[in-house]
């Protein structure tokens, strides 16, 4: 909601001021990291304007809204296959996405991004998809640390070391016992939680089985606009939109209770016919008020 909030009140600022250089900051936006978050944001956003913002404004073509997708290796979505990183791409640039390869952010700014070759890059919505540092806890242990602040774990996920001591998730970057890199995704997370709980249940009865980490990976899916995605797992690959609808029957059959499940599927199916009107709100938490709004004033 916030990153929404953003975009859609630049897009009214934009409305209305006759600074060029301003309108063109107001119409950018900037996505950092080629991964299936950065993805999915992009090709929402391209989806969003094309689709449901083409007749809100008077002045303004929302169809000239710059999204940008940053990525710094040679192709984004580094971990599916090549051809279907090619094919997202394409998917991408065909919602009028600008995608940059091989492009490297140096520095973040309020409103730019600077890149290593010495370019900037001027956007009012900047949106950090690249992954998060390592929590700071991590450089107190007095350990070799990897890229981020990760710690690279023992097989069983114990911190070298310190036996009694178990990390997972965002704190690790490690492979597993059948040499297999585990992402920092959430079900690896899961995964691991459950693996360290077995090793404290063996070591509570008397047993102190420590086995070595073993990741399932279950897929990956990245959805790209209405009725595109990429699915790929070990057994099978898909694209298109059967690879969207099987997204949207994962997420579906992932959610708690029947009604919840209904409910979701309703309101995909409206927003689907409609082409999502609510999308258009700009909301304001309670406790804030809009960009520009006076203070309340009241008698004393």
């Amino acid at each position: 909601q916030n990153i929404r909030r953003t975009v859609l009140s630049n897009l009214e600022r934009a409305e209305l001021t006759t600074d060029e250089a301003e309108f063109s900051r107001l119409m950018t936006i900037a996505i950092v990291g080629g991964g299936p978050t950065g993805v999915e944001l992009a090709g929402a956003f391209a989806d969003l304007v094309h689709r449901s913002l083409r007749s809100n404004f008077r002045r303004i073509d929302t169809s000239k809204l710059r999204i940008i997708l940053i990525e710094g290796s040679e192709l984004i979505l580094e971990t599916f296959d090549p051809h279907q990183s090619q094919y997202a791409r394409k998917r991408l640039e065909k919602l009028g996405v600008e995608v940059r390869n091989n492009t490297r952010v140096t520095a973040v700014r309020a409103g730019a991004l600077d890149f290593k070759d010495g370019t900037t890059l001027e956007a009012a919505a900047i949106i950090w998809a690249a992954g998060v540092a390592a929590s700071p806890l991590t450089a107190s242990l007095g350990i070799p640390l990897e890229r981020g602040g990760r710690i690279k774990p023992e097989a069983d996920l114990s911190v070298p070391g310190h036996p009694d001591i178990f990390v997972a998730g965002d704190l690790v970057s490690m492979k597993d016992i059948e040499d297999k890199m585990v992402p920092g995704v959430a079900p690896a997370a899961v995964q691991m939680g459950t693996h360290i709980a077995k090793i404290l249940k063996s070591q509570a009865s008397g047993e102190n089985k420590r086995p070595g980490f073993r990741y399932f990976d279950k897929g990956m899916m990245a959805i790209i606009g209405k009725n595109y995605a990429v699915v790929k797992t070990d057994k099978f690959e898909l694209q298109g939109f059967i690879a969207w609808m099987a997204w949207l029957f994962v997420h579906i059959a992932f959610l708690i209770g029947f009604r919840n499940k209904l409910s979701v599927l309703l309101g995909w199916a409206y927003a689907y016919v409609v082409n999502t009107p609510e999308a258009r709100i700009i909301v304001y938490p309670p406790a804030s008020v809009a960009p520009g709004t006076p203070p309340p004033t009241g008698n004393s």
